[in-house]
């Protein structure tokens, strides 16, 4: 199942559309999920029953039109609504306990003018159990590339493998980006040309038994002297999809999200998946 977040916004329902091509491709049902205020769910009576049949009212609109988008793009997905009490985040993670995907928009209607990327986006990135898609802006013409963000880490080697599978089921082309530098207190050391051989050695070395394992899929490889947001940015321009491990090299035990991840939420360019590092 995958199951996608809407709250009404355009980018509610770009999220709805992207998540019905991806049922399509996995042939897996799509459930269209809206949360509420939990009394809203419940028959109020007394002053607030007429509030909480116009809001039931509105999350039926909602739920309706994110279906209708995800229907109009793949008429032949099975879709279903479903409509979540409680606070969005919490709703959307709990519901999307063993879904194969959860995808949300990166900003609803409740975006603070500037913020790049919503609360609630942030929330189930950081908290979901599954794999989460952040759909900010979709190609108008695919590229039919996908580019992966790898740096050796347990999270970044199951982001290789999800990389490998979509871009097996899409069909499309699979960059496999490694940035490549040697920080120091005033920036980054010059590039070495020895050590980048090296760091592009252990990329071929890393992507050896995903190949194997999706023989038809056309790989690239890239060691990018330079900062990895900086590289996964540019990398990412006109692309289809990215994808980024939830941790990285170097994070603090006990964070929700790693520092590359965080800022990939806020600058990817094209819609971004954070693979958890924990499922197989």
């Amino acid at each position: 199942m995958i199951i996608v977040g809407v709250d009404g916004s355009r980018t509610g329902l770009d999220a709805a559309g992207w998540a019905a091509t991806e049922a399509t491709l996995r042939q897996a049902p799509l459930t269209v999920a809206h949360a509420v205020p939990k009394w809203v769910c419940e028959e109020a009576h007394g002053r607030y029953a007429e509030v909480g049949r116009w809001m039931r009212e509105g999350a039926k609109t909602v739920l309706i039109s994110a279906r209708d988008r995800a229907l109009r793009e793949r008429p032949e997905i099975t879709v279903e609504t479903v409509l979540l009490p409680g606070d969005p985040r919490s709703a959307l993670v709990k519901a999307s306990e063993g879904a194969e995907l959860l995808v949300v928009g990166s900003r609803g209607i409740g975006g603070v003018r500037g913020l790049l990327v919503g609360s609630v986006a942030y929330g189930v990135a950081a908290h979901a159990t599954t794999d989460v898609v952040l759909v900010r802006e979709r190609p108008s013409t695919p590229r039919g590339e996908i580019v992966v963000g790898v740096d050796g880490s347990p999270g970044g080697r199951r982001a290789i493998e999800f990389a490998f599978a979509e871009s097996e089921l899409r069909g499309a082309r699979l960059c496999a980006v490694h940035a490549w530098a040697w920080p120091h207190p005033s920036g980054f050391e010059p590039a070495d040309p020895d050590s980048e051989r090296d760091a592009l050695r252990e990329l071929d070395d890393l992507l050896a038994g995903h190949r194997d394992r999706h023989p038809g899929v056309e790989v690239v490889t890239e060691v990018v002297h330079g900062h990895p947001v900086e590289v996964l940015r540019e990398a990412a321009k006109g692309t289809d999809l990215l994808v980024v491990g939830s941790h990285g090299h170097s994070q603090l035990a006990g964070m929700l999200m790693g520092s590359i991840s965080q800022a990939m939420l806020h600058h990817a360019p094209c819609p971004l998946v954070v693979v958890r590092q924990g499922q197989a």
